[in-house]
């Protein structure tokens, strides 16, 4: 298992879309040891930092198991 941590290698100003109608547009790189995530989103360098920021925390949660798709309960069986 990777020891490492997600976390954010840049943030960058970007040329929009052709089809977008913002003018503010940037990039952002996660990384994680050798793996390298990159990522686009319209917005300015704050906005798109907090975003990329609660990207990384939900990707560190998940590989430590904090979060759960279902929850499990174990039913108690009696045993005759």
């Amino acid at each position: 298992m990777i020891e490492h941590d997600f976390e954010i290698s840049s943030v960058q100003p970007m040329e929009p879309p052709s089809e977008s109608e913002a003018s503010e547009w940037h990039s952002y790189v996660i990384v994680q040891g050798p793996n390298t995530i990159r990522g686009f989103r319209e917005g300015n360098l704050g906005t798109v930092t907090k975003a990329a920021e609660l990207i990384v925390a939900q990707l560190n949660e998940r590989r430590m198991g904090k979060r759960a798709r279902a929850q499990l309960v174990i039913a108690k069986t009696n045993k005759t």
